[in-house]
């Protein structure tokens, strides 16, 4: 559920989201991998030689994007997050989300 959330913000947020997902959950840390991020904007930017651009840009979504990203994991595992880091990568188009949970009790 986490996954399909996060590709459907994205998808909000840029008109187009992620391919493929998955979230791995080990502990106090969950980890969403995205796959086939880019718009054809953005792919069109990397064509040109603007990935440091693109890089920014998501970015720019990302800390945009971080509160409802956040709920989204506190909704469906009922526990706070306490850290959030998010990372891009060009070749492959992989993006990384990062949760970090409060401990439990």
């Amino acid at each position: 559920m986490i996954s399909t959330s996060a590709v459907q913000l994205l998808h909000e947020y840029t008109g187009r989201g992620p391919t493929k997902a998955r979230t791995l959950i080990d502990e106090d840390m969950v980890t969403v991998v995205l796959a086939d991020t880019l718009t054809k904007g953005e792919q069109k930017l990397v064509d040109n030689g603007r990935n440091d651009r693109v890089i920014e840009l998501r970015h720019d979504y990302q800390m945009v994007m971080k509160e409802d990203l956040i709920g989204i994991v506190e909704r469906q595992l009922d526990r706070k997050v306490i850290a959030f880091m998010s990372q891009n990568h060009i070749d492959p188009d992989l993006a990384v989300e990062l949760f970090v949970l409060a401990p439990e009790g």
